[in-house]
């Protein structure tokens, strides 16, 4: 990787006189990007809260707005998703092709490979990784534009260390995220005095507790609550005893410490405010565990999207206030599905549950008792019920294409599943391209597929189907889906004086890179990209360059 970001610096350089947003004048590149992400920000919940908006999310709305943003991939996760918003590039070529793959030759014990994690440290294991954007396989734009000039600063905030990873990239001059009790960076590196002291008022919350938050009226008809499993779901309003540290995570003041960390390392780097652009990527998680906890519809998500509101508020007001130009993009990594048990009530009856016989051992027992192939050890790894199977290596090559043959001969009678690619179909499928809207099953799948990475078998589950078997093991609700309602995104350019419009024909997520590298007048290498530059001067100018 180290020489792909020094050839960078030969194909990419800063263009002092490109054209970005003005009333028909020039207007030199803006000093900072903020890249926001919303984990698990569906086109839906965009759509469904949007008349509600009166704080940041209102002024982004007033930008340059695609409500039919689309992580094109099957492969709906946080990973992958993240990985395509500041690279250009779909998984199939940027390597992260799940949250989590399987290396059956890993000369580890731990056969699972964790997104952002460096393998090659001895010390990593998927669930304790050393942290690395290793296994990204291209640059991000905030490696480019340092490439293009050294004196930029590339900067990633978040929860989730792979949404750093992701998207911060190879290069990246300071990045934090949350685990255990406070914010933490890549190994080796010492906190900054901001981050300590973010870390200090968060402790200082965490002990005190906090009040539930209020219920907006808008949100009076989605609290109520909703059996799932063994609990209830639909009326929480995320009160927090002394010194919990789950009650900080599950709720909007997980996004608050983090839009404050993002502010602090403004003020300590002075971003913005250097010799060349800076990037700034801050990505919001709380929508997601709450999601995952509470599932999408209940007076929960309302409360949330609510605050989320204000904090992405509060960053541009800040930012504001310091005098920075700078040009906002925001997305999400992918959408979400609700709790089924919500959904039936609502006029879904075709929601369920999966069906625990698409489970990885119920499975290996279903190709065993098939096949009369047993072997040492476990037959097949998978991370759930769909997405990428692998067949154990320590089966000869005629075991191992048996197998396979049989696993997905077992999956395709299952009323469960939608479709069943073998890695060799995927393989010789041609990469898609026109409107993501209109891709086949297929196609959404192969832009996902890496040959080195991905499963032998990958499983696509039907419509409505949630692959949680069991709500009382934890998550009630989830995203990981090829359909729409995990795809579909929306996606906000804005900047101060840019001429606001609303494009509702369908774009994809890594078409944010290309965007921003030609308003910051970055040259970037024919091929580089898989998205298009979007023209987001919605006057008669052309921010991509040229004539509109």
């Amino acid at each position: 990787m180290r020489s792909v970001l020094a050839s960078l610096a030969l194909a990419a350089a800063v263009l002092p006189g490109s054209q970005a947003f003005a009333d028909e004048q020039r207007q030199a590149p803006p000093r900072l990007v903020v890249a926001i992400s919303v984990d698990q920000f569906s086109g839906d919940l965009f759509a469904q809260y949007r008349e509600h908006f009166a704080h940041g999310l209102k002024r982004l709305a007033q930008g340059a707005v695609f409500p039919s943003g689309f992580q094109s991939h099957a492969a709906t996760e946080t990973c992958p998703g993240h990985s395509t918003l500041l690279t250009g590039v779909r998984p199939a070529r940027n390597g992260i092709i799940a949250n989590m793959w399987f290396d059956p030759g890993l000369a580890r014990a731990d056969k699972r490979v964790y997104c952002s994690e460096d393998v090659t440290n001895p010390a990593s294991t998927s669930g304790n990784p050393v942290v690395s954007a290793r296994m990204l396989k291209v640059p991000t734009l905030g490696d480019r534009l340092k490439a293009a000039n050294p004196a930029s600063r590339n900067v990633a905030v978040s929860a989730k260390d792979r949404a750093v990873a992701m998207m911060g990239g190879h290069a990246i001059d300071a990045g934090y995220w949350w685990k255990g009790d406070g914010f933490v960076t890549f190994a080796g590196r010492e906190l900054l005095p901001s981050v300590e002291a973010e870390n200090a008022d968060v402790a200082k919350a965490v002990a005190a507790g906090g009040r539930a938050y209020s219920v907006p009226g808008w949100c009076d008809a989605r609290n109520r609550a909703v059996p799932v499993g063994r609990r209830t779901v639909g009326a929480g309003r995320f009160a927090m005893d002394k010194g919990s540290g789950m009650g900080f995570r599950l709720s909007p003041r997980l996004d608050n410490a983090t839009a404050d960390l993002a502010l602090r390392l403004v003020d300590e780097m002075d971003l913005g405010k250097g010799l060349a652009p800076d990037v700034l990527s801050v990505s919001l998680s709380a929508n997601d565990y709450i999601g995952h906890a509470f599932g999408t519809e209940g007076v929960e998500m309302c409360i949330q999207i609510a605050e989320l509101d204000k904090t992405i508020g509060r960053i541009l007001d800040r930012l504001d206030d310091r005098g920075i130009d700078y040009v906002v993009a925001l997305s999400a990594d992918h959408g979400g599905f609700d709790a089924p048990e919500r959904l039936v009530q609502q006029a879904l009856p075709g929601a369920m549950r999966v069906d625990a016989a698409l489970t990885p051992a119920a499975l290996a027992a279903a190709v065993t008792a098939r096949t009369r192939i047993a072997p040492t050890g476990p037959m097949l790894y998978s991370d759930g019920p769909f997405g990428d199977f692998y067949v154990t290596d320590a089966l000869g090559s005629a075991d191992k294409k048996r197998v396979s043959v049989a696993l997905a001969d077992i999956l395709r009678t299952h009323s469960q599943v939608a479709a069943v690619f073998t890695g060799q179909e995927l393989a010789e499928t041609v990469m898609p391209s026109g409107s993501p809207q209109d891709w086949t099953l297929k196609e959404r799948a192969r832009a996902s597929f890496d040959a080195e990475r991905s499963g032998d078998v990958v499983v696509l589950l039907n419509r409505n189907v949630v692959p949680i078997a069991d709500p009382d093991q934890g998550a009630v609700a989830t995203h990981g889906s090829p359909w729409d309602y995990d795809r579909r995104v929306p996606i906000l350019f804005w900047r101060e004086g840019m001429i606001g419009f609303e494009q509702p024909s369908p774009v994809e997520t890594v078409d944010i890179a290309p965007t921003l590298a030609a308003v910051l007048g970055l040259r970037v290498a024919e091929g580089a990209f898989d998205g298009r530059c979007l023209d987001i001067d919605g006057g008669p100018g052309n921010s991509c360059g040229g004539d509109s």
